[in-house]
């Protein structure tokens, strides 16, 4: 039966409705009430877009099992819905109105009211509303709850006045926070967790009129009205209405400021009065209340004046607003002073909550409009992968992060908020931000000096949305390509990794922290300390992950030599802060086993900030001390005393603040770690210029995806591409070729940027704003017909360039063996064979680590590496076409078999697809004279290494690369294979006359 068609029968199913429902029925007024779920059948078990209900869970048990049953005790016709479940972590279903129909308006009705088989079980079932957004799947949750604490039927009524907005889970981050009733798009219900049960549900409908506090409200236009001492305040009142009507009924706002910390007569003039909004306002009309306040010429602390409103006939403010008296004449607030005497005056005058709110780090969305961060002092906010406002512009970004640090103003000394994004390849949370390559890609580039680049305007993009702080670089070394993360390292190699660290310079400026006040800088992260790129296969304990968050086992040596090698180079750069990886580690000989390294104090305060001295401050990842051993006491004694500063604990923020000031108080975790703790975040804050400027400065904003970020994004997809193979110089092509292009990412700029784009796990499809591989390729005026899975007839085609590879996913969901493999997909291994079997091919392999093409290779011309190279596709066309040369070189280990993981450069037994350093070149030509050019280059470069000549010898090492790689051809042995990869991890160390050394070695075994 159609939605429309059920509504328009209301009437006459009223009639059909138990005597006990209409006896509910308050007021002749009334409407007839709205049926939503009868499930007598008119709404099929389905998903989105179709309308429908579905079940979800925690895991593949939690979902419930559900049924439509015939039921002689039906409250209303003859079939219920009944269902049984059994969960462990979470588990409900929903009914999703149809995405391709417009939404609901139940905003005529007083609530939401159903049938409900009691079991007496004295749990809380959660019911949830959807509300807003584009569907079912896009809206705002908002949530109330019923106890199961009865036997049989009973109608369950729940006024729309009762459902609050849900702070833990936002599918979009949230829309306006506005229960609107205009656009609703279903309902959900959450079954209680821990006890096995059954439940049988019948009759959802809307009831009641609506008063008009449900379609009224008063709203501040802000939450806290920060003023100098001796400045006015001026608070605007506005009335509005859902559909913007007039209002029915006066609306009037009694007002009064009264409590707070500041004294009246002494610090305010006292206010209080009546504002009246006759019926027939319109909506947006506004009235102002001006609070005065008073100089008494003492330094101290910022003081608040709550404005007090009573409203009738509308719905108040889902806060009181404060009138704030700034903090004035104290010595942390002289920008003159060093920053060590600022840091110092201001936490000696901290008290210990507000010291453990420094050091707590929520997420945007469980602070709902941002209340708690004044109630709990907190000291960070970040979004978390998805987690962004609506719409996604750069200015709701700024505008939503200057309300968050409007609120920060309503605390005693009015410390900042450090706001803290994953921008890990360009400001990927936002639409239309430059996405540069992912760092496997830019470690490809082998260009230092681009690195940095790409680092600038990542950091130029983030800081003009609000945004100080970034948790980036990853500055893993990806041992085995199984990782669901490989894209996010720079390569295989401690030494390219370190080379790839100009990208701090970029992120934050000179290493003494001078430019990070710019507008143009943000703060960085190096993460995750330490080994999180050595898993073991199958080691991960973390849900189905098989290699993420798992262990790894090293000796002291391989620790020192491989993992640790990068930080000493981040913090020698100034890198402002740390995160602890999620995995643990095993050193072998130790006595320890595997230990999570949010819990190694040995490696955190011994190695890190000890040994290597580090001076910035050590963030933990998101949640990652719930995977501690013991209770939540033990978790936060534990990582705290290990040397993490700051908790990520997006939820559970009060229960971290609490904890820590108990465990201190108790004497477990000492005075002097907080303090120290408390003061590497205060110095980061004050280096920032936070203080000074705690709002966004969006002077730069227009910048943002402009043309000059995208050509550096361009260059870098550009650089980034990896010429494997290219028989009879099939590459690059000609304008007047005629070409045919196939293959699942040839047009699919999803697929193209990867994971951590707009959302955690990234998409397939028309995500973001740039230019595909194919629209790269047509711009750049090639003669090209285009067909996805290679149906179009092939003849007539000078050659095909065949585009392939992976789908986004991000950490332990791209697991290998968590839903995913090495291997091209059925359709693409087609779309190669097809292309490759009728014409010269280019087969470019998009994807975030090496894939499995050794059975194809003798029918491939040219094989590409294309990584994932951000929203610049006309970066690769570039290269196909000649604009610029193939330069880049692998960053890991193109091995031959799955079997052969982990290989990596410097293994005893070697023998891949492609070793590690490997690329062809269209820039230039081998070098003539075979063995005796070798040996005159082998001497050159042990002179330029001598006398410290570093591009001289990196210049020659090339050229002895270039012989090698034309003598070589396809015919790569494990003989030729691990001098040749060798001999890049020695140019990378400076090593040039010992590099040419290996390139002869390699020569000879050809």
């Amino acid at each position: 039966m159609r939605r429309t068609a059920l509504l328009a029968s209301a009437a006459l199913l009223t009639a059909l409705l138990p005597l006990t429902a209409a006896a509910t029925a308050s007021g002749a007024d009334d409407p007839p009430p709205t049926p939503v779920d009868r499930f007598e059948g008119e709404v099929p078990f389905a998903s989105q877009p179709a309308e429908g209900i579905f079940t979800w869970g925690g895991d593949s048990d939690d979902p419930p099992a559900l049924q439509f049953t015939d039921r002689a005790d039906a409250p209303e016709g003859a079939k219920v819905l009944t269902g049984t479940y059994d969960i462990s972590g979470y588990g409900g279903f929903t009914h999703d109105y149809a995405a391709t129909e417009p939404a609901h308006d139940w905003s005529a009705h007083k609530g939401i009211r159903f049938w409900w088989d009691g079991q007496a079980n004295g749990k809380k079932i959660a019911f949830e509303i959807k509300d807003g957004g584009a569907n079912g799947e896009a809206s705002e949750l908002w949530t109330t709850s019923f106890t199961d604490d009865f036997s049989g039927w009973k109608q369950i009524e729940i006024p729309f006045t009762d459902f609050t907005y849900r702070t833990d889970y936002q599918p979009v981050g949230g829309i306006d926070h506005v229960l609107g009733l205009t656009g609703m798009w279903g309902y959900a219900v959450t079954l209680p967790v821990g006890v096995k049960g059954q439940f049988a549900m019948d009759g959802v409908e809307l009831y009641g009129k609506a008063d008009q506090s449900l379609r009224a409200s008063v709203t501040t236009d802000a939450a806290v009205y920060p003023v100098k001492e001796g400045g006015r305040a001026t608070v605007k009142v506005s009335v509005a209405t859902t559909g913007s009507a007039p209002i029915d009924d006066p609306v009037t706002v009694t007002y009064e400021a009264t409590g707070g910390s500041a004294d009246s007569g002494k610090d305010y003039t006292p206010v209080s009065g009546t504002l009246t909004f006759p019926a027939g306002t319109a909506s947006g009309a506004t009235q102002t209340i001006e609070v005065p306040t008073l100089k008494d010429r003492s330094a101290e602390s910022a003081e608040t004046i709550p404005l007090k409103l009573t409203v009738t006939g509308a719905k108040a403010p889902t806060e009181t607003p404060q009138v704030v008296i700034d903090a004035h004449g104290l010595p942390y607030l002289n920008s003159k002073l060093p920053v060590k005497k600022r840091v110092a005056d201001l936490l000696s005058r901290m008290s210990l909550e507000e010291k453990a709110g420094q050091m707590t780090q929520a997420e945007r969305g469980a602070v709902g409009n941002g209340g708690d961060v004044a109630t709990y002092s907190l000291g960070s906010l970040l979004s978390g992968g998805g987690s962004t406002p609506t719409p996604n512009t750069a200015e709701a970004w700024a505008k939503m992060i200057d309300s968050f640090q409007l609120q920060a103003q309503a605390t005693r000394f009015q410390i900042p908020l450090i706001y803290g994004v994953d921008a890990v390849h360009g400001h990927n949370n936002l639409v239309g931000a430059t996405i540069m390559p992912h760092n496997i890609g830019i470690g490809a580039t082998r260009d230092p000096e681009l690195a940095e680049k790409t680092g600038a305007v990542t950091a130029a993009e983030v800081r003009a949305t609000g945004i100080p702080w970034d948790f980036a670089p990853c500055l893993c070394v990806t041992r085995d390509e199984r990782w669901g993360r490989s894209y996010e390292s720079f390569g295989e190699d401690p030494a390219l990794v370190d080379s790839m660290e100009t990208v701090i310079q970029g992120l934050q400026g000179q290493a003494n922290g001078k430019d990070l006040s710019r507008n143009d800088k943000v703060l960085a992260t190096a993460k995750h300390f330490v080994g999180d790129g050595g898993t073991e296969y199958g080691s991960s304990t973390t849900g189905s992950y098989t290699i993420d968050q798992g262990v790894t086992k090293v000796t002291r040596q391989q620790l020192e030599a491989v993992h640790l090698a990068p930080y000493q180079t981040a913090v020698d750069r100034g890198i402002g802060t740390v995160m602890p990886s999620y995995s643990s580690l095993d050193i072998a000989g130790d006595g320890q086993g595997p230990v999570k390294m949010h819990a190694r104090a040995d490696m955190i305060n011994g190695v890190l900030k000890g040994r290597m001295g580090f001076d910035g401050f050590v963030i933990s990842d998101w949640n990652a001390i719930d995977q501690l051993p013991g209770d939540y006491a033990s978790h936060v004694r534990t990582a705290v005393n290990a040397g993490l500063d700051m908790m990520m604990v997006p939820y559970s923020y009060k229960d971290f603040s609490s904890t820590l000031v108990d465990e201190a108080e108790a004497g477990r975790i000492s005075e002097e770690r907080i303090d120290d703790a408390v003061s590497r975040i205060l110095t980061q804050k004050f280096k920032l210029g936070l203080f000074e400027h705690p709002y966004a400065d969006t002077s730069g904003a227009s910048q943002i995806g402009s043309s000059a970020h995208r050509a550096v994004a361009r260059q870098a997809a550009a650089e980034s591409q990896v010429l494997l193979k290219n028989a009879g110089g099939v590459l690059p092509l000609k304008k007047s070729q005629k070409v045919y292009v196939a293959g699942s990412n040839a047009d699919d700029i999803g697929n193209q940027t990867g994971g951590w784009t707009v959302t955690w796990q990234g998409s397939s499809g028309d995500v973001v704003p740039g230019t595909t591989i194919l629209e790269g390729m047509r711009e750049a005026g090639g003669d090209v017909t285009y067909s996805k899975d290679a149906s179009a007839p092939t003849g007539g085609y000078d050659v095909g360039v065949v585009v392939v590879g992976e789908t986004p996913y991000a950490e332990g969901v791209g697991d290998v063996g968590n839903g995913n493999d090495l291997e091209l997909t059925a359709a693409d291994q087609a779309a190669v064979d097809k292309v490759c079997a009728a014409m010269k091919c280019a087969v470019l392999i998009v994807s975030g680590r090496p894939q499995l093409v050794g059975d194809r290779l003798g029918d491939i011309d040219a094989l590409v590496a294309s990584w994932l190279p951000g929203t610049e596709g006309a970066g690769v066309a570039d290269v196909l076409y000649g604009a610029r040369p193939f330069t880049g070189q692998l960053p890991v280990t193109w091995p031959r078999s799955q079997a052969q993981l982990p290989i990596n450069v410097g293994d005893a037994a070697y023998d891949p697809q492609f070793p590690y350093g490997w690329g062809l070149t269209t820039l230039t030509k081998a070098p003539e004279g075979g063995g005796t050019t070798l040996k005159g280059l082998g001497i050159a470069a042990a002179v330029a290494e001598k006398a410290g000549a570093e591009e001289a010898g990196r210049a020659l090492v090339t050229k002895a690369r270039l012989i090698v790689q034309q003598k070589v051809g396809q015919n790569i042995t494990a003989a030729v294979a691990k001098p040749f990869a060798d001999a890049d991890h020695l140019l990378l160390t400076g090593r040039y006359g010992a590099a040419v050394q290996k390139l002869v070695e390699a020569y000879r075994a050809a």
